[in-house]
């Protein structure tokens, strides 16, 4: 086996002690499991050849950058394009980016339609000149728990990987310590719709950079999860470009209310994830055409907006003191509010939500009363009994209208 062919499927070798040299096969999850590989065990490596999923666990690649990595010839190319691979996964080794330039054209051959990097450290720089208009199979590329040097100043190697890049679908880079990603990355990158940066270091000043007029044209999911963000109205502003953008996770930021906010977002947005975000008000304004917002596990005693699109609403694990009022959603057929301090259900309003209620309806708990005809169950329980109280209290008021009769 080639050297070139043993990097390009081994971008893991020797590694992690305790372990033998080789690789394992799990013939039911079609996944191959490589520990330590070296040149000399890499006979193991044919038992990858019926996997769809193949893992590199370990690595010391520095000692391989002096290996001449030649041209393919034939017989290999025919050999990689037989491959039914689709994902490779290289995890707990550090990559020296000048072999993985070299290496990274090879999987042109491949069918390779994902690429994840894992508890990676990349390390120097790489000559990506031989990428220069080479197209790559890859569609996903993600990398979690990696460190490399900042994008600032790398803008070179993503002018040479633009032909690959521009046709790439999905994006990930989280628990990566990333604070800001130039305007000019975010151009490159023209066919991708899904982008998740969760868990890093980004603030409020650095989403406009990063969205920029022209980057990410046709973005339609976002994830902004667990990242430094606190103003709703710098976030709205960062993001107000992506006029495609459908489903925002804004989710585990520290997010406070400003003074005046007349920021118009996406009219695209449809799927808001405002949870764990500290929220004591609802923040204003919110995207005009949502039809799924979650504003669960914060600190709401009250919602009251208006939104006639609207047809899943999570209110869990708040402080509200009463159902909202359900006439501002004439469409909706979902309302999760369990975990809150709602004393009376309003039964006006929930009648005609969903078909037999309530007397085809049933109750999750409280524990005695589970399996029970909501009618059945006596006043002073739905009055009183605050921990069981709307959802879970009944599937009805769970899942409005989707709940078994």
């Amino acid at each position: 086996m080639s050297v070139a062919v043993l990097l390009l499927l081994g971008l893991g070798l020797l590694g992690a002690e305790g372990r033998r040299n080789r690789c394992y096969f799990n013939r039911t999850q079609e996944r191959c499991v490589c520990y330590n590989l070296t040149e000399e065990t890499a006979g193991s490596l044919i038992q990858c050849l019926a996997a769809t999923v193949v893992e590199f666990r370990g690595g010391e690649l520095e000692k391989y950058i002096a290996f001449p990595i030649r041209d393919l010839d034939d017989s290999t190319i025919e050999t990689l394009g037989s491959l039914i691979i689709q994902k490779v996964i290289i995890a707990d080794v550090l990559v020296p980016e000048i072999l993985l330039a070299r290496v990274l054209r090879f999987f042109s051959y491949t069918h390779v339609k994902e690429l994840a990097f894992d508890s990676c450290v990349f390390q120097g720089t790489g000559d990506w000149h031989g990428m220069d208009d080479q197209s790559l199979p890859i569609l996903s590329l993600s990398f979690n728990n990696v460190t490399s040097a900042p994008l600032m100043g790398n803008e070179q190697a993503f002018s040479s990987l633009s032909t690959w890049l521009e046709t790439l679908q999905e994006l990930a880079v989280t628990s990566s310590s990333v604070t800001s990603l130039p305007c000019a990355i975010g151009k490159v990158f023209g066919a991708l719709h899904t982008l998740d940066l969760a868990q890093n270091s980004l603030g409020d000043g650095s989403l406009t950079p990063a969205f920029c007029q022209g980057a990410f044209p046709q973005l339609q999911v976002l994830s902004l999860q667990h990242n430094n963000l606190t103003s709703y109205h710098s976030v709205c502003e960062g993001v107000q470009l992506l006029q495609g953008l459908q489903n925002l996770n804004l989710s585990q930021n520290k997010l406070m209310a400003d003074p005046s906010s007349s920021c118009q977002w996406p009219a695209s947005l449809r799927v808001f994830n405002l949870s764990h975000t500290g929220l004591e008000v609802v923040l204003t304004p919110l995207p005009p055409n949502l039809e799924v917002l979650d504003m669960s596990h914060n600190h709401l005693r009250a919602v009251d907006i208006s939104l006639s699109s609207l047809k899943k609403l999570f209110l869990s694990q708040n402080l509200l003191q009463a159902v909202p009022s359900l006439r501002n959603y004439p469409v909706l057929d979902t309302l999760h509010l369990d975990n809150n301090s709602i004393a009376e259900l309003p039964w006006d309003e929930v009648t005609p939500l969903g078909q037999g209620w309530p007397q085809d309806y049933t109750c999750q708990s409280p524990p005695g009363y589970q399996g029970w005809r909501v009618v059945a169950v006596p006043v002073s329980v739905l009055r009183w009994h605050r921990a069981a109280v709307v959802a879970p209290l009944c599937v009805a008021l769970a899942l409005l209208g989707l709940a078994g009769a």
